[in-house]
C-alpha cells in the first residue's frame, strides 16, 4: 500500500474521499511548481477546498507532502526495477537515466528531496533507490556496456549535472538543453563495447 492509499484509506465517506484525492493532485502539482515549502493554503486553493476541510480530511500538510513525494521517488524505484528487466543493460540504463533526469528537471521538489537535506522523512525509499542505481551500474559495468573506472557513487551526481540554469556566459538554453547535455554525459559513460540499441 502506498503512502498517498494509506491517506485515503483513513478516509471512509465517498466525498470525503474525493476531496483527499483532489488535495493529493493539488499537493502533486503544487510540489512540481513551488517545491516541499509549498503551504496547505496553496494546496487547497489549488484543490478547489477551503482550509478547513484539508486540515478535517488529511493529519497535516507534512503528512500530505511526505505521501506524495515518498511515492513519487518509490516511482523512481521502480523505473530503475523496470531498467534492470531490460535485456540490453545500456539500453535500459539509458531509459532510466532520462526518466530519472527528467523529473527532476520538471518537479522543482523532486528536485529538493533527492538534493538536499529536506524536512520530510525519507531513508528508505533513497536507500532503495541508491540499491537500485548501484545494480544498473554494475551491471552495465560487468557487460562492458560501462566505463568500469566509474563507481556507480559518481552516476547520480553526474545524470544530476546535466540539469543547467537557462542562461550561462550569456548563451540561453535549448528547451531541449538537458537532453543534449544527457547525450555528452551518456557518451561519457559509455564503455568500449559497442551496442546496437540505446
Amino acid at each position: 500500500m502506498t503512502a498517498v492509499e494509506k491517506l485515503l484509506g483513513e478516509t471512509a465517506r465517498a466525498d470525503a474521499q474525493r476531496n483527499v484525492r483532489r488535495l493529493v493532485a493539488a499537493a502533486r502539482e503544487a510540489v512540481a511548481e513551488v517545491g516541499v515549502d509549498v503551504t496547505a493554503h496553496e494546496i487547497a486553493r489549488r484543490a478547489g477546498v477551503g482550509i478547513g476541510t484539508f486540515y478535517r480530511r488529511l493529519p497535516s500538510r507534512e503528512a500530505l507532502l511526505q505521501a506524495v513525494v515518498e511515492d513519487t521517488v518509490y516511482e523512481i524505484v521502480e523505473l530503475a526495477r523496470d531498467a534492470l528487466r531490460d535485456p540490453d543493460p545500456w539500453h535500459g540504463f539509458c531509459t532510466f537515466a532520462a526518466e530519472f533526469v527528467q523529473l527532476r528537471a520538471m518537479s522543482c521538489g523532486i528536485n529538493e528531496a533527492l538534493g538536499t537535506d529536506c524536512a520530510l522523512s525519507l531513508d528508505t525509499p533513497l536507500e532503495q533507490l541508491r540499491e537500485q542505481i548501484r545494480l544498473l551500474v554494475e551491471r552495465c559495468q560487468e557487460s562492458g556496456a560501462m566505463r568500469d573506472d566509474v563507481p556507480w557513487q559518481d552516476v547520480p551526481f553526474v545524470l544530476t549535472s546535466v540539469m543547467t540554469g537557462d542562461r550561462t556566459i550569456g548563451l540561453t538554453a535549448a528547451d531541449d538543453q538537458w537532453r543534449r547535455n544527457l547525450r555528452i554525459v551518456l557518451a561519457g559513460l559509455r564503455g568500449q563495447q559497442v551496442h546496437t540499441s540505446e
